[in-house]
């Protein structure tokens, strides 16, 4: 029997990073839960214990269970007839299993039916999943959604559905429209309050993920006359209630098991979320920052799929008499896969720990004031988890697809053919790079903390730890790359051109996050010797990609921009 979770140590390395016990203190408030729930944890060890024992479930369910579905859901896919999607067998299969399990609303409090995890096992399961099948993922890992209903909507709000949730109902955020992709403050889906004070929301929304869903979160334009994100309100619309059907579902190049729909609104009954005109400016950022840290965990799984795969194949093809796996062209390929993978994934985990520790703090200060200290370390940790978004999402998503990559080119011919999972994989893949915001718009937010310092100042944290003597030659050269960008950053920054600002800011971001990656690589080889080899092959390789940027950079005149402006 296959299990995802207990065949890969790395996970368990990242849950019990040190931050962690900080984290699960808060999140069980003392563990003072324990006094209501008698399955809620009494210390830190019985917390680690439970996540251990969940992501073992996860590990078995999508081992023997959801893997060997993942063929024949590729290729049955889903369905719609008379306005309503019917999921492939296996992709319902694999709901029930997880629903029979208890997987639904993870990290839910308990007083709604969930588990009560921090975002960081949470995650973890999203990673485990995501290996397992891609598509899949994008069905089982919405429930993230309960989270804005928990964040913003009222109590009985969240006694009504996250409760649902909980108990296996599933979620959709609907967001994007035919003339609204990234630009969501055009979203012209009229939402209209009646006098009893439910609304009636009409129009189409498409590109919808899990369209057919059970409860939506929807963006509609609630102020008329409006004609930007100022007019727009976040509701939540009941299936049950009907006056939403699927027109069609998208025919796609991957993740085929996921629906993703066009949707037609006819006069269907809906309640505010929240307060009115926030549903952009304030609660769709939240809902899209949860969900690209979801992306960014299903990225690092289809780049865990992708090196074993790559791996197993290289091991077992002969070639000229032996293994492929020992010509150097091969190996290195390899090595680097694998050191992309680990700095993707501790890149991810660095950034859920951040969101756990400020989120749990906006919790907590619902039921409590904060001291001055506690304000102070919830705000440093909200912009280091807005810092860190955006890198993880973007670099995550573009290691995933150059994995995908280099695992079809270990396999040569072979890959191409639809008899190895690389193929599926590599489809599966492409869309990472592009949904909920694309690597450009995650430059395009994560500029700012390269201009404001925020990265540079992260770094200058990860450089005053303290490493064994046999890490620091690497933490040396470390400190160099560090001067390399920091310069290259005052060079962008000393020119007053927007355009060219704009044109750099791609090579600035790319620094900042191979810099910050090789830091992290750093600190886990410093606690667990098994990453030493990819840090060495991930330096080398962030060395490279530093240099080259700072000498583009070095070499560019500002009036160069005009050179690549298309016609």
């Amino acid at each position: 029997m296959a299990n995802f979770y207990t065949d890969n140590p790395d996970l368990k390395h990242h849950l019990t990073h040190p931050l962690m016990e900080k984290i699960v203190a808060l999140k069980e408030r003392n563990y003072t839960d324990a006094e209501k729930y008698d399955y809620a944890p009494l210390n830190y060890e019985d917390a680690q214990d439970s996540y251990d024992k969940v992501l073992e479930i996860v590990g078995e369910i999508c081992g023997d269970i959801i893997a060997p579905n993942a063929e024949s859901v590729d290729h049955d896919g889903p369905s719609v007839a008379d306005g309503r999607v019917t999921y492939a067998p296996a992709t319902q299969e694999n709901l029930d299993a997880c629903r029979k399990a208890g997987l639904m609303g993870m990290a839910m409090p308990r007083r709604f039916g969930g588990l009560n995890f921090p975002i960081t096992p949470y995650i973890m399961a999203a990673d485990i999943v995501s290996r397992a099948d891609t598509g899949f993922e994008n069905l089982w890992g919405l429930q993230d959604c309960a989270e804005t209903i928990y964040e913003f909507a009222n109590e009985e709000q969240k006694e009504r559905f996250i409760t649902r949730v909980c108990q296996g109902e599933t979620m959709s955020m609907d967001l994007t429209e035919p003339d609204a992709g990234s630009d969501l403050q055009s979203v012209m889906l009229k939402a209209t309050e009646q006098p009893d004070g439910t609304w009636r929301l009409n129009g189409v929304k498409r590109f919808i993920t899990n369209g057919d869903s059970d409860i939506h979160l929807v963006l509609a334009r609630s102020e008329a006359g409006t004609k930007d994100g100022r007019g727009l309100s976040m509701f939540i619309y009941d299936k049950r209630d009907g006056g939403v059907n699927v027109r069609r579902i998208e025919n796609k190049m991957g993740i085929k098991g996921s629906p993703t729909c066009e949707l037609t609104y006819k006069n269907a009954k809906a309640e505010l979320c929240g307060n009115r005109r926030m549903g952009l400016i304030k609660y769709v950022m939240a809902l899209m920052n949860g969900a690209r840290l979801g992306i960014a965990a299903q990225s690092v799984g289809v780049s865990e799929l992708a090196y074993r795969e790559a791996l197993a194949y290289a091991r077992d093809r002969k070639q000229f008499g032996k293994a492929i796996i020992e010509f150097p062209a091969v190996y290195e390929m390899l090595s680097v896969m694998k050191a992309k993978l680990d700095a993707s994934r501790s890149l991810l985990y660095e950034c859920a720990r951040f969101v756990d520790v400020y989120k749990i703090y906006d919790d907590i200060a619902k039921e409590r004031t904060l001291t001055p200290e506690e304000r102070k370390e919830s705000k440093h940790y909200s912009r280091l988890a807005d810092a860190l978004t955006p890198l993880a999402k973007g670099m995550g998503s573009e290691y995933c697809n150059q994995n995908a990559y280099d695992c079809i080119q270990v396999h040569g011919g072979s890959g191409f053919m639809k008899d190895y999972a690389c193929e599926r994989l590599y489809r599966d893949a492409r869309i990472t790079s592009i949904y909920e915001g694309t690597t450009q718009l995650q430059v395009v937010a994560a500029i700012r903390h390269v201009t404001t310092g925020t990265y540079l100042n992260l770094i200058h944290d990860y450089q005053a730890t303290e490493v064994r003597p046999e890490l620091q030659s690497i933490k040396d050269r470390l400190a160099s790359m560090t001067e390399t960008y920091a310069k290259a950053v005052e060079a962008v920054t000393a020119v007053e051109d927007q355009a060219y600002a704009d044109f750099m800011a791609r090579r600035l971001v790319e620094m900042a996050g191979v810099t910050v990656m090789s830091y992290l690589l750093l600190l886990d080889a410093n606690r667990n010797d098994s990453f030493t080899r990819s840090l060495e092959v991930y330096v080398n390789l962030a060395e490279a990609e530093v240099n080259k940027h700072s000498g583009f950079i070095a070499s560019f005149r500002p009036e160069e921009v005009a050179t690549y402006k298309v016609d």
